[in-house]
């Protein structure tokens, strides 16, 4: 991943797409069509930090169906997902998993959906599979309006990342995007 200085010209690019392609690209980092909506309407940004602020304060006031619409784009942690996806790169730390672990986050993910109603939503990238479960098993322990909260962070924090991999991805693709 490039540092803001290099993505500048990926974010110069986000700026001048079109709003069908702008609203695309933007619903890979965050599926609610509602967070999308607002980070496009917010456009031009004049620095990476201004346009992670809108995201962030963006996924801080979506309600409950949008944030539902967002964690429906989030596949469950250790479930095997499309080579080259996100998700894939996100949760590399899952590969040296041993059978207990992936049972354990299996059995886990199954009771988080059923206490909560959605996916176990957490920030992969960087983390063990160790460190996801303990995640996993201390959060199942959160009262529903506690967790929401919780998930609204982690969903912050994976846009976040992922914003800066698409102005990354603009960059380096160009100005092709823009047409």
């Amino acid at each position: 991943m490039r540092h803001d200085a290099e993505m500048t010209s990926g974010l110069a690019v986000l700026n001048e797409l079109a709003r069908p392609a702008a609203l695309d690209v933007l619903r890979q980092c965050c599926a609610a069509r509602a967070w999308a909506g607002a980070v496009v309407a917010g456009r031009p940004y004049d620095t990476t930090g201004a346009l992670l602020a809108a995201s962030d304060a963006t996924v801080a006031t979506l309600g409950p169906a949008a944030l539902d619409e967002a964690l429906a784009g989030h596949p469950r942690i250790g479930e095997r997902t499309a080579h080259g996806s996100w998700s894939a790169a996100e949760q590399s730390g899952l590969s040296g998993a041993g059978d207990d672990v992936q049972r354990r986050l299996s059995t886990g993910n199954h009771a988080y959906e059923e206490r909560f109603g959605h996916v176990y939503l957490v920030r992969a990238a960087g983390r063990s599979a160790a460190e996801l479960l303990a995640l996993l098993e201390s959060r199942l322990g959160n009262d529903p309006d506690t967790e929401r909260e919780v998930v609204r962070g982690q969903l912050a924090e994976i846009t976040r990342l992922r914003l800066a991999a698409l102005l990354d991805r603009l960059t380096t693709e160009g100005d092709d995007r823009t047409t």
